[in-house]
């Protein structure tokens, strides 16, 4: 404590003081006051410096509870139930511990989502990538004949297109999930939002003589981001129209009320079986009549852009009898 400069300025000035008083004391009344005065200033500062002696083991607790800290043992918890600067202070420290706990954990979620996320994108691109290894080999070959190197060069060609599809939609949805994706806030027409999310799904539904009826309020709105939610329309109608038989029929429905605007997508297609629909939302789920070239991105997607704007999605299906989605935008989050 004695090698602080403080308390050495502080030490010579109640010092000094003592002798002057004492000083003064017996100059003006006599001996025995002088000594009283002595004995008393001295009894004086051997509280004072007894005092700081205490405040400054404390503080020096504190500066081994930070070190501590540093080194990340979040674990402890210097709060006392005494009131005074230096508990406020305990106190200050302790709520900084738990921020900087909190934020270490959520650094510690990113690593595990990054990790997870390179690790999907690269299993999802070994198979493509090992086709195309293969076929650019046979495409070596100087006696392949015409007809097997289109065949071939037109697979190349299919399974780019098919990474490109699966790099865009693997990063978008590790932005959505990282929550670095600006959502905005516009007000959105369901009428618009539907007409613009069903022509990417017209032609595969008129290969397939599929019907679309869509009904509902011209003016019904809510508050989103006009192209996310598009494409968590799309996903979701691209699993109907691949999920529902040839001459099937694919039904929108929306309305508003004072709490919610209400999305409903419906197909009369294969349905999806009850051990599958609480995981048909997980990312690169399959379940049991998911088509071949299915990657269980899609619908994982449109889960995720729609709980990001404070949605909600559901889904009710029975085998053979079709599947039915029901999309929420609540008015006001509590």
């Amino acid at each position: 404590m004695l090698r602080n400069k403080e308390i050495q300025f502080f030490l010579v000035a109640l010092i000094a003081i003592t002798l002057l008083a004492t000083i003064a004391t017996f100059s003006l009344l006599s001996g025995q006051a002088a000594t009283v005065v002595f004995l008393t200033s001295n009894l004086l500062i051997a509280c004072s410096l007894f005092f700081t002696k205490w405040r400054y083991r404390e503080i020096e607790k504190l500066s081994g509870y930070l070190r501590k800290i540093s080194s990340g043992d979040y674990s402890l918890d210097v709060r006392d139930n005494y009131e005074g600067e230096l508990s406020i202070l305990k106190s200050d420290i302790y709520k900084v511990t738990l921020m900087l706990s909190e934020h270490h954990s959520l650094l510690q979620q990113d690593k595990v989502k990054l990790t997870n996320a390179i690790s999907d994108i690269s299993h999802q691109l070994k198979t493509p990538l090992t086709s195309m290894m293969v076929m650019s080999d046979l495409l070596g070959d100087t006696k392949l004949d015409e007809a097997k190197r289109e065949e071939f060069t037109n697979n190349i060609r299919v399974q780019l297109e098919r990474i490109e599809w699966l790099v865009s939609s693997l990063l978008k949805l590790s932005k959505i999930d990282a929550g670095t994706v600006p959502f905005k806030k516009d007000p959105i027409f369901v009428s618009e939002l539907v007409e613009q999310a069903i022509q990417p799904v017209l032609v595969p539904m008129d290969i397939k003589q599929q019907t679309l009826n869509v009904t509902g309020d011209k003016e019904g709105s809510f508050i989103g981001d006009f192209n996310w939610t598009t494409e968590a329309i799309i996903n979701i109608l691209k699993n109907c129209v691949e999920h529902t038989q040839d001459g099937g029929e694919i039904s929108i429905s929306f309305t508003e009320n004072a709490l919610f605007t209400e999305l409903i997508l419906s197909d009369n297609g294969k349905g999806i079986s009850k051990e599958d629909l609480p995981y048909i939302f997980k990312r690169f789920y399959k379940g049991k009549n998911a088509g071949e070239d299915s990657v269980g991105i899609g619908l994982a997607m449109a889960h995720s852009i729609i709980k990001s704007q404070h949605g909600d999605i559901e889904v009710k299906s029975e085998i053979g009898k079709g599947t039915t989605f029901i999309i929420k935008f609540y008015k006001q989050v509590i």
